[in-house]
């Protein structure tokens, strides 16, 4: 389905440029050749069922991306960033014999300890892919439920899992996004996430250009080059994560005039805090739309919009994305009423690779995926999220959400940014430990944080203790992970 999409759009906008980097600049006929071209590398170097992609966001991704469907193989996208060891615990859950990479990343792709292909190593020029393939091959028979992709992520289990997403699931999650935000083909995108989370996977790469579409793809974040890149090629569509946007709009000579071709900057990955959202406001002149989604749901479920738009809530669902919030009996809740978020529809993974038991725990008999997240759904449809029901604090027998309390403590003209986690405690069960980074530049103290909360929050609400950092754990979109924040937290206190 993906594969045929691809083709269908490369007929019709066969001159117009499809993708962009430092190192490319292909039309939709190229990037089919060059997808054509790979897909007879990957044939012939390995019968495993599944190839690795070890690639920054560059056209080559794209290309070997269809390259694997082309050649009836899954593609498996590695997070460059992870350690040897990670990586190679995922080489050898997901079977693989054969990682496509570049000589940048060459010290991570000889961790992987099996075969490697270099593609800035081969001859990609027109010319030579003619010589080699003089006409296309014929494409697969695939189905609409076979696996478009396996996304490992650890989540909160902190044990990596491979989620088996679908032809039929990523393209209606694409589908669903393009009718939901009204985007046409005329469109130009700004690739700065990576391509190996399903956000940009999805969003950056299946969706523009199975639409027609433009992308510019930067391989890394340098906000500088992105304020450039967003003013020379006049980009429509910017997504990011709420740090990206931060750092973007806290740049000294940043105006908002650099931002005047932008129709829609869309926040997912994470919460968006309040502060951002003002900050890009006052700074680029912008207002940012907060998403919501998971790897599980390829991944998109809501979007604000500028027709439909709640701050403090991430929007109303996708076509595509069934919505329910249903307490822990399962029974449907009413309008307003905070339970256990649910979803359903074509969007949904197929399952967790290899692991039964797994999927059976998040996917149910009826359909219905078990997010794992706590929120309520207001009479205008616009889903709002309370937390993760794992991270739910109880502080003597009140169900506390980390999320209400960093957001009180992200208003403070100091703190960028706020995590708050429970920590076990004797007589009220657990008490909220929060860890903030300020402002650069700025300076504030535990003592008068906890001052600015009483304002705001419950007694009990309040952090127990406030510890004051220079960065915190992070994933590859810049999400602060939890996990590790508790390790670190039992590690000092034992």
């Amino acid at each position: 389905m993906l594969l045929d999409a691809l083709r269908v759009t490369a007929g019709k906008y066969h001159n117009r440029l499809a993708v962009t980097d430092p190192f490319v600049q292909w039309d939709y006929s190229r990037l089919v050749l060059v997808s054509a071209t790979l897909r007879d590398v990957i044939h012939s170097n390995t019968k495993a069922p599944n190839v690795a992609l070890l690639l920054p966001s560059t056209g080559l991704f794209a290309a070997s991306y269809f390259g694997a469907l082309w050649a009836a193989k899954v593609p498996v996208p590695l997070n460059f960033l992870l350690t040897p060891r990670e990586i190679q615990a995922i080489i050898a859950d997901a079977g693989l014999d054969l990682v496509l990479s570049v000589t940048p990343l060459k010290e991570q792709a000889q961790a992987c300890g099996c075969k490697v292909i270099y593609l800035d190593q081969l001859n990609l020029k027109a010319r030579a892919i003619w010589r080699h393939l003089r006409t296309l091959p014929r494409l697969p028979r695939l189905q609409d439920d076979d696996v478009a992709a396996i996304l490992y992520t650890s989540g909160t289990s902190g044990q990596p899992k491979g989620v088996c997403l679908t032809h039929r699931g990523i393209y209606a999650n694409s589908q669903g996004c393009l009718q939901h935000a009204r985007i046409d083909s005329d469109r130009r995108f700004l690739g700065v996430l990576p391509l190996f989370h399903t956000f940009g996977l999805t969003g950056l790469m299946v969706l523009p250009l199975t639409l027609g579409a433009t992308v510019h793809y930067l391989p890394r974040f340098q906000p500088a080059h992105v304020v450039r890149a967003i003013e020379e090629k006049k980009i429509d569509i910017v997504m990011a994560v709420p740090s990206m946007l931060a750092t973007i709009a806290r740049l000294k000579d940043v105006r908002p005039e650099q931002f005047r071709s932008i129709y829609l900057m869309i926040s997912g990955g994470e919460p968006l805090p309040r502060n951002v959202f003002d900050l890009v406001h006052k700074n680029l002149g912008l207002t940012v739309y907060e998403g919501y989604g998971m790897t599980e749901t390829s991944p998109v479920i809501a979007i604000n919009m500028p027709w439909k738009h709640k701050p403090g809530s991430v929007g109303t669902p996708i076509p595509g994305a069934h919505v329910r919030i249903v307490d822990d009996a399962n029974r449907p809740l009413p309008a307003g009423a905070t339970g256990n978020i649910q979803v359903s529809g074509p969007i949904l993974m197929k399952s967790y690779y290899n692991k039964p038991d797994w999927t059976r725990d998040i996917l149910d008999d009826q359909g219905w995926l078990h997010t794992g997240d706590m929120g309520n759904i207001d009479a205008d449809g616009f889903v709002t999220i309370s937390g993760r029901k794992k991270e739910m604090i109880i502080i003597a027998g009140e169900n506390i959400f980390p999320a209400e309390i960093e957001r009180i403590l992200e208003m403070h003209p100091a703190v960028a940014q706020a995590a708050v986690i429970g920590r076990p405690d004797l007589t009220r069960g657990e008490v909220p430990i929060a860890y903030i980074l300020p402002h650069d530049g700025a300076t504030v103290t535990d003592i008068e944080l906890r001052h600015f909360c009483r304002d705001s929050l419950a007694a009990y609400k309040i952090p127990r203790e406030i510890h004051i950092t220079t960065d915190m754990p992070r994933g590859p979109t810049g999400k602060i992970h939890k996990r590790k924040l508790r390790e670190m937290l039992k590690t000092v206190t034992g």
